[in-house]
């Protein structure tokens, strides 16, 4: 099995059939592999401690991680792109909220993640993408998610990251609940995300 043209030139001797797995841990390795429903080669950039998968990196993640870490290791794996734009989304603490709960439909939600990451690297001219989004417990300063990609021009890194973040914002995938001194409230998507998600 051939890797396609694009990313041939990046290919290594051995692959493997595994899809995109839900990784416990940040700098846990990742491996070689074929997703079951894109056809993009995968191939590992090790850079310090965070291993970036390439062309994709779409992660679950239970724990926390250093958002200005794994960009800056994200960067350093792109040096030849001509345009890296990223977006951090953290948790406020706005309105007395003191904590932040994500749950999420397991079946569906790594999944849904890259088949949309994988969308998106199909519709714009893109070197690679990192869709890093936590689940659990937060506290306000935590990331929540991370969307960085990697591009030879700007405008299509911009939109990328625009068009993940629209679709993530309401995925049905997740449920979102915040704890203020009154006690824990529920969070539902407003009007205004899905109209921005319609506009893709």
């Amino acid at each position: 099995m051939q890797c396609p043209k694009q990313w041939r030139s990046n290919c290594r001797a051995s692959v493997s059939t595994s899809p995109v797995r839900d990784m416990s841990c940040a700098t846990k390795p990742h491996y070689l592999r074929w997703t079951d429903k894109k056809s993009h080669y995968y191939r590992r950039l090790a850079v310090a401690d965070v291993m970036i998968d390439a062309p994709l990196d779409v992660r679950l993640l239970p724990s926390d991680f250093v958002a200005s870490e794994v960009l800056a290791q994200f960067q350093s794996a792109y040096r030849q792109s001509g345009a890296v734009v990223s977006f951090t989304g953290s948790v406020r603490p706005d309105n007395g909220v003191n904590a932040l709960e994500l749950t999420h439909y397991e079946p569906l939600t790594l999944p849904g993640m890259v088949d949309l990451a994988g969308d998106a690297l199909a519709r714009w001219a893109l070197d690679g993408l990192l869709v890093w989004h936590r689940v659990g417990l937060m506290v306000p300063g935590d990331p929540i998610v991370l969307v960085a990609a990697a591009s030879p021009h700007r405008r299509s890194a911009f939109q990328v990251v625009d068009f993940m973040m629209d679709h993530l914002k309401s995925a049905a995938w997740f449920w979102k609940r915040e704890r203020t001194a009154e006690g824990w409230r529920w969070i539902e998507p407003r009007d205004q995300d899905f109209q921005d998600r319609a506009r893709w």
